[in-house]
This record gives structure tokens, C-alpha cells and sequence, in this order.
């Protein structure tokens, strides 16, 4: 293939950000951070030269409870022990079930500390998921958040012969529980202080053992195409990510991050889990993706990762409240979000942000936007960011506008979560951004997006056919995604390769830009174009509950449940009326024809639907047939 490579631009071979020293030149490894090769490295300097300092916080019985790094390296330093004295050998994996809290970075780096791999395990699998999860990694461990998760272990635990121990988080509930392979946390702690006496300094030793070959997680796909499969990423490649991540987009020691996305996902791990130990940051944990609205209030944070279901609920609910305001306040709005929308267009244009902040801005700045910001909790916002699903430019837009910069970036599990990011230096809406530091972007003659650097994985677990699938036959990461590099070297997804819809006469289209549009309007959650091989488009839709409902209320539109509501003349045509303005902005040709509105509300733990909330567009069509062959 003669295809044209697209390189980042390189850097000096060693750069200081925030007194951060970072190994600019990443065209190759080993990577560094302040002289550290690995993340057990890292840590332990890092909780050696913060002590007492607050690592992080999380709420208990409504009040904000901070925990310090030496909390934090004590802690990790009894699990990694305590595992130990039971048995874990280097290179072993243990699972871990939960949902964000201290306890599962307590596990993550305790057990890289010892030489062992993480592995996430969405709260939201079941029983048999789990139970193949295990097996499939070969976990000798298994972390259980809970009661609840508890369940699930029990009801397989006979199918998972080479399982050890299973330890459990929190107790309540569980006091006259008994079982020969299940304890505690605090036993856990309690093994792990009676093998440091026993062997003094081992821990330490450990982690001098630790080498950036070493694999450090296994992150399972999401299994949207088959059984999932384990994605190795060595020590190397998550410093691959996280320096280009910090010469991208520089978090700082004094910045207030939110936790809120599963860990499991490698956005959120690298983000969350890692990410401190480069910054210095304060890490937050929300107290569960309900309560997030509410926690973002409380901590304003400086740095924020969310993915796109979020920032359009974030816009919705602006777009609530404004309908409900008084016509004065409507009219102070609009006039708010225009001023905020020119200083946006100047400072995407090259202009300094003090000097694109005109008069007007000002006013309307004092008057409206920083009242709106402090009611959502971005008062501190200096930077957003959104991954793992394509976001609408209208969105990203909206939130410039308002002061609250969400920047869009694009990474994989397969390359550690980061390929390129939007920067404010250099920063494109519509793009994803640049390629990171080091990092090499290509595209095929189908148009699939190929990448090559320092943070590509290093394979799926006991799956060598299903790697070599995933790599060309020169050895470059194959994403599956569609694309375009443009002359600035700005990467432009434009949707996904398996998800491209050939049309009855043969016009090639990718659906991602229609149903970006469609999810900008607050009442549409989510969207799913149909034609392959069709005369025309069709749509099944998924409203905003929410929002929805108060359209409903405010016009007093009768129904008694989600069915009755999606089923509401009145709702069909809002729906029908939003398609019909999109289709204006498309040719005829890729306009939709005809919708049904999928009248099942949906959560994480549906099938329809992955842990980031993204819809399975094939999972969605094979149980939405009979819906489909309706517009047929």
C-alpha cells in the first residue's frame, strides 16, 4: 500500500512540565517520568515525597472523608503483601468487581507492586460474565466490592477452579458470613502486616523488580463482537500515553479531578488511576454515575474526563431550565451565549483568550455564564475532556461558549487509551486532534484510521489470531475506525468501518455524523441509523426520559409509563421534527425516511447497551427486527 504517514512532531529528548520531567522524545522507549520506568516506580516515589498530603477524598454517610498518600501507599502496600503470603506469583492476574473507590486502586497497584496484572470487571456483568472473565484471565484473585457482587461469585464460584481467594470490600450486611473461599479486606490487611514482619523491606523489593516490559493491566473489550478479549498493556505503554498526555493536555498538583467513569474502562484508568501519580492531582471519587450532577457541584474540579452521554445530559438539563425561565432571563441567555460564542470563535482562531474576552463578553460573562458554570460545577473547569464515542461539534461548541472548554480526544484500549487529543494550543472542532508525541497516523485505502507507536498494546491474552487480526501485515495497529488526516495534521473520525452503510444503490455512508446531530437536540438520548443494502435510511431512536416527560407535563400530554410516553402523538412528532431540521444539512440520499422510537428505557446493565452507555448498534438491530422491518 502506498499510503501517506502522518508523524507528530518530535520534542527534545527530555522536557520539564509543571516540574514534571517527562522523555519528550517518544518516538521510542523506554519512557520515563522523573526518572521512573514503571508505575510501581512512580508510586512509591511519588508517596514518599507527599506524605501526608491528600491523595484523595470519598464520601461516607455524606461527608467528603480524605484519605493521604501515605494512606494510600500503606494501604497497597498490605494488599500486595497480603496477596502474597496467599500465594500470588509475578505475572498472575487479579480480577477486581467494584465500583470507583479508594479500595480499588488500593488492589490495582498493590497488586503491580508484587508483579501481579489488574483486571477490571464491569459491575454490571453478571454471573456468567464474570465467571468467564476469571477463567479466561486465569485470576488467582478476585476483589468483590460488596454484597451484591458477592452474589455473583457465589452463584459460580465451582466454575472457577483456579481461583484462590475472593476478597470482599465491605462487610455490612456480611457480619455471620462464612465462606472457604471468601474473606475480607481487613484480613487481607491483617496477612499482609504479618508478612512485612516476617520480610522486612520485600515489598520495596518488589518494585525495584518492576520493568517496563512488564505487564502492568489486562483491560477486557467490551465484547460488542464476541467474547470479550484481554488486552495486555505493559508499564512502557501506559508512560507512553500518560507523557503525551501531560505534554498535551498538563494537569497540575493543585488541580481537584472527579472519578465517576468504571474504572475498568482505560479512559478513566489512565485518567484517574494513573494520572495522579504523574500530577500530584487530587483525585475525587463520585459516589456512584447517579450522584455525579451532584458531585460535580460539590468539587468543581479543574480536570474532568467524562464520555459524550454525559456532556449531552449536562446541555440538556441547561436546556430545561432556560424553557422554564422567564422571557427576560431567556433573553439574558441568548444574549450571554452569543457574546460567549464569539470569544469562542476568536481564541479557536489564534487570539489570546484575555484578549478575545471583549466588553460585551465581560458583561454578559459576570451577568449570566459564571453563575451558570458555578450551578453546574464547572466554576474551575480549565479543561473537559470527552473520549470513547464521537461527540457532537455543536456540543463541544456550546460548551466554549459558556467558558467551560471540553476538548475532544480519541484513543482505544489497544493504544492505552490515547492516539491523538485536541490541545489549546492546537485545537480543531470536529477533529480529535493532533497524533500524540511520538506517534504515527496513516490511512488506508478503505479509510481506516492505522496507527503506530510506543503505547500500541501488546496483544490479547492467549489470542494470538485474534492479535495478528488487529495489526497489518507491517506491523501497524489496525483501529476499525474511518477517517481522514487533513493538511494541518488534524485526525477527523467519520465513523467506524464495520458500521458503514451501503445503500441499495450502492452510496457508501457512515453513520456517526447523522446520529451526532440528532443527539445534540435534548429530547434524542441516543440514535441508530439503518439502510444496509435498504432503499433508504431509518432511525430507531431513544428519547431523554427526562426530558421528555417534562415535555409531556408541560403540555399536559397524557402517560403512565415509558412505553405510553414514547407511544404519545405528541412525542412522535417532537422526535419527527428534530429528524426533519437535521435532514435539512445532509443530501437527499443520506436523509432518514422513517423512525421508531425504541420504547424500553435502557440502563448499563441491558444488553443494548455498553458500561460507557454507548449503544450496540448490532445487538440493537438483531432485537429491534421486528421494529426495523415496520419501516420496510
Amino acid at each position: 500500500m502506498d499510503l501517506k504517514t502522518h508523524k507528530a512532531a518530535e520534542m527534545p529528548a527530555m522536557q520539564d512540565i509543571n516540574g514534571i520531567k517527562v522523555n519528550a522524545d517518544m518516538a521510542q522507549g523506554p519512557f520515563f517520568i522523573d526518572g521512573y520506568d514503571t508505575l510501581p516506580k512512580l508510586f512509591q516515589a511519588r508517596c514518599a515525597e507527599l506524605g501526608e498530603r491528600t491523595a484523595m477524598r470519598e464520601k461516607d454517610f455524606g461527608i467528603w472523608l480524605s484519605f493521604s498518600w501515605n494512606d494510600y501507599y500503606q494501604n497497597a502496600k498490605l494488599v500486595g503483601l497480603g496477596l502474597m503470603s496467599l500465594g500470588l506469583k509475578r505475572g498472575e492476574v487479579v480480577s477486581i468487581l467494584s465500583e470507583d473507590n479508594k479500595e480499588w486502586l488500593f488492589a490495582d497497584l498493590g497488586t503491580q507492586c508484587v508483579g501481579g496484572i489488574g483486571s477490571g470487571v464491569y459491575t454490571t456483568d453478571s454471573a456468567s460474565q464474570l465467571e468467564y472473565l476469571v477463567n479466561d484471565s486465569d485470576s488467582r484473585f478476585l476483589f468483590l466490592e460488596n454484597d451484591e457482587q458477592l452474589d455473583k461469585f457465589l452463584e459460580v464460584k465451582d466454575a472457577m477452579p483456579g481461583l484462590t481467594k475472593a476478597i470482599v470490600f465491605d462487610r455490612d450486611g456480611l457480619h455471620d458470613f462464612s465462606d472457604d473461599k471468601v474473606i475480607f479486606i481487613e484480613d487481607l490487611y491483617a496477612m499482609g502486616r504479618e508478612f512485612e514482619k516476617a520480610n522486612p523491606g520485600r515489598f520495596e523489593e518488589e518494585i525495584a523488580k518492576s520493568k517496563p516490559d512488564d505487564i502492568a493491566i489486562l483491560v477486557y473489550t467490551s465484547g460488542t463482537t464476541g467474547m470479550p478479549k484481554g488486552a495486555m498493556i505493559s508499564h512502557g505503554n501506559i508512560f507512553h500515553s500518560l507523557s503525551s498526555g501531560m505534554v498535551g493536555a498538563p494537569t497540575y498538583a493543585t488541580d481537584e479531578q472527579i472519578c465517576f467513569l468504571p474504572l475498568c474502562h482505560i479512559l478513566e484508568r489512565l485518567f484517574s488511576g494513573f494520572g495522579p501519580l504523574v500530577s500530584r492531582a487530587t483525585l475525587n471519587f463520585a459516589e456512584s454515575p447517579e450522584t455525579v450532577f451532584d458531585n460535580l457541584q460539590e468539587v468543581s474540579p479543574h480536570t474532568f474526563v467524562a464520555v459524550p452521554r454525559l456532556w449531552e445530559k449536562i446541555y440538556s438539563r441547561v436546556s430545561i431550565l432556560t424553557s422554564d425561565a422567564t422571557a427576560m432571563q431567556r433573553w439574558a441567555y441568548k444574549q450571554a451565549l452569543a457574546a460567549g460564542e464569539r470569544r469562542a470563535e476568536a481564541i479557536m482562531n489564534g487570539a489570546d483568550p484575555e484578549a478575545a474576552g471583549s466588553l460585551s463578553y465581560r458583561f454578559w460573562d459576570f451577568m449570566v455564564l459564571r453563575n451558570l458554570r458555578r450551578m453546574l460545577g464547572m466554576d474551575r473547569l480549565r479543561r473537559g475532556g470527552s473520549g470513547a464515542a464521537p461527540i457532537s461539534p455543536e456540543l463541544l461548541k456550546w460548551f466554549h461558549s459558556i467558558g467551560a472548554p471540553v476538548l475532544e480526544g480519541y484513543g482505544m484500549t489497544e493504544s492505552s487509551g490515547v492516539i491523538s487529543i485536541n490541545t489549546f494550543g492546537e485545537h480543531k472542532i470536529g477533529s480529535v486532534g493532533k497524533p500524540v508525541p511520538g506517534a504515527q497516523v496513516r490511512i488506508a485505502t478503505d479509510g481506516e484510521i492505522q496507527y503506530k507507536a510506543g503505547n500500541v498494546f501488546q496483544g490479547y491474552l492467549n489470542k494470538p489470531e485474534k492479535t495478528a487480526e488487529t495489526f497489518t501485515e507491517d506491523g501497524w495497529l489496525r483501529t476499525g475506525d474511518v477517517g481522514y488526516v487533513d493538511n494541518e495534521g488534524y485526525v477527523t473520525i467519520t465513523g467506524r468501518l464495520k458500521d458503514i452503510i451501503i445503500t441499495a444503490g450502492g452510496k457508501n455512508i457512515t453513520p456517526a455524523e447523522i446520529e451526532n446531530r440528532l443527539k445534540f437536540s435534548p429530547y434524542i438520548s441516543d440514535a441508530v441509523i439503518i439502510g444496509d443494502r435498504r432503499k433508504y435510511l431509518s432511525c430507531l431512536v431513544m428519547i431523554d426520559q427526562e426530558n421528555v416527560e417534562k415535555f409531556a407535563q408541560d403540555r399536559r400530554i397524557p402517560f403512565n409509563n415509558y412505553a405510553s410516553l414514547c407511544a404519545a402523538p405528541e412525542v412522535q412528532k417532537l422526535v419527527g421534527d428534530v429528524i426533519d431540521e437535521v435532514n435539512k444539512d445532509f443530501a437527499q440520499v443520506e436523509q432518514i425516511k422513517k423512525f421508531r422510537l425504541i420504547d424500553i428505557l435502557l440502563t448499563a446493565e441491558d444488553d443494548e447497551l455498553t458500561p460507557t452507555m454507548k449503544l450496540k448498534r448490532g445487538f440493537v438491530e438483531e432485537k429491534h427486527a421486528a421494529l426495523i422491518a415496520e419501516m420496510y
